[in-house]
Order: C-alpha cells, then sequence, then structure tokens
C-alpha cells in the first residue's frame, strides 16, 4: 500500500517536472530548494510534501528504464 496524496500535489509537481525536468534529481534537500525556488509555495509542508513526490516519480521513472 502506497501513500495517498492530494491531486494538488501531484498536478504541481507534474507541472514542476515538464517545465524544470533538468532542475529535479532524486536529493530531497535539493528539490525543497528548487521547489521554493520555482514556485510560490508558503507552507512548509505543501513544499515537502511536493519534494517527495518528485523524488518518488523520479525513481520510479528510473526504475522503469532498467
Amino acid at each position: 500500500m502506497g501513500n495517498v496524496r492530494p491531486t494538488y500535489i501531484k498536478s504541481l509537481a507534474t507541472q514542476l517536472l515538464s517545465d524544470y525536468g533538468d532542475a529535479f534529481t532524486t536529493d530531497f534537500t535539493a528539490n525543497k530548494e528548487n521547489v521554493t525556488k520555482y514556485t510560490n509555495v508558503e507552507s512548509k509542508v505543501i513544499r515537502n510534501r511536493v519534494a517527495g513526490y518528485i523524488v518518488r516519480k523520479l525513481r520510479v521513472k528510473a526504475n522503469r528504464k532498467r
């Protein structure tokens, strides 16, 4: 069973990956800074969830390429 994430977190993460895909990696700390830089999210909780979802999407994408 996985985590259930709200659609606004998923849509924001997908939009960030499509616009600034090269800026994001599987490093959570770097992604937190990039989410802050590229969005106007003021909440730490939302920022962390978006950064974590981006890490998850990139890890799944890397595993599928194998």
